[in-house]
């Protein structure tokens, strides 16, 4: 299905079953970049609730109330998916609904988007974060843009990412950072191969380093975090009769999130003493934070069971404003990018009443 037209409107009813509002939304294709009919949708719904203050932000939606409650609690949800894969429009079939962005993210979306309706005497005053290009460049992501422009949005007590995790409460996440090695040898003909030096050998080098790095399984606040190490993408070579003089080995580090990003990065150069290095991106995690009362009291509400995040989310950018942030979201994350995603309708109803019960206890 293509992308839709800047012309298009959709109307969307808050106030509706939050399953059936997931397929509505499923039906409006938000590839990343492509959100702009999605973003109008929602925002119109939003004002047209009348309690909020509304703010558009490019392609991101933000809502909040100004009640004076004594804490405030973040809720946000990203707008974009992954590229279509035949899976548009949804399908339903029984307690499942298929579609591109079923589990991530729209059913989390559409559970926000839910209570933002029909939560109308909250406990906490509420922040409403709905936010373009969450799946490509950070650069790009509607929270780097509301971080520096509209940073007052992201003040909260505690900050809930309706990522999905299945019915639990997911805390903190690992760190991400992606690296290259490079080999460098001597071209030659290769029918006179000792003339030259073979770059592309010299990989065995690297690949032995990875398989000999440590690789840790941490407990932090009763979650478990396990790092990994791996070779992503191996490039080189010249032609059929040329010893090729450069190799490059991409790498990506998942780290636990005790290690801080620049601690991550001095690992990786310990490690790989003597080989050339390049790094191209580094997000640091989010620890678990549970000692923090109001994520403790969220986990306590979501019914107590919680796991560490294996993956990174935007959890980690609350982390670094000193916010609380954990993840809870519908849907299953191991189906998140497939062509096969889909979510229970069952599970998408009872995550939303354990939210509207902490909303309004």
């Amino acid at each position: 299905m293509e992308n839709p037209s800047e012309n298009d409107t959709v109307q969307l009813d808050l106030t509706a079953d939050p399953a059936d509002l997931t397929a509505t939304l499923v039906d409006i294709p938000s590839v990343s970049g492509y959100e702009q009919v999605i973003a109008d949708a929602v925002e119109a719904a939003l004002r047209q609730l009348g309690r909020y203050e509304v703010l558009r932000a490019g392609n991101s939606v933000l809502a909040r109330t100004l009640l004076g409650l004594p804490s405030r609690v973040l809720l946000a949800g990203h707008l974009d998916t992954v590229p279509i894969a035949d899976n548009v429009p949804s399908r339903s079939e029984g307690d499942a609904i298929h579609g591109c962005g079923t589990t991530d993210m729209k059913s989390g979306d559409a559970m926000l988007l839910h209570l933002a309706a029909t939560v109308t005497e909250p406990t906490r005053d509420l922040t409403f974060v709905f936010y373009e290009c969450e799946e490509i460049d950070h650069d790009r992501n509607g929270l780097t843009h509301i971080e520096r422009e509209l940073p007052e949005w992201l003040r909260a007590d505690l900050a809930l990412l309706a990522e999905p995790t299945d019915g639990q409460v997911e805390a903190g996440c690992q760190g991400t950072l992606a690296f290259s090695v490079t080999t460098r040898g001597t071209r030659s003909h290769s029918a006179r191969s000792w003339l030259g030096h073979n770059a592309i050998h010299d990989v065995a080098g690297v690949l032995e380093r990875i398989a000999s790095f440590d690789v840790r399984s941490i407990d932090i606040d009763g979650c478990a975090y396990r790092e990994g190490l791996n070779a992503v993408k191996i490039s080189g070579g010249v032609a059929g009769n040329v010893i090729p003089d450069e190799a490059v080995v991409q790498i990506n580090f998942r780290y636990a999130p005790d290690r801080s990003a620049d601690a991550a990065a001095q690992a990786v150069r310990d490690h790989f003493d003597g080989f050339e290095l390049a790094f191209a991106d580094n997000a640091g995690g989010a620890l678990p934070g549970l000692s923090q009362p109001a994520a403790a009291a969220f986990v306590e509400a979501a019914g107590g069971s919680v796991k560490g995040k294996l993956g990174w989310t935007d959890v980690a950018r609350f982390a670094a404003l000193g916010t609380p942030a954990v993840n809870y979201g519908p849907g299953d994350p191991m189906l998140a990018h497939t062509r096969g995603e889909w979510v229970s309708r069952t599970q998408i109803l009872q995550m939303t009443e354990n939210l509207r019960g902490y909303l309004t206890s």
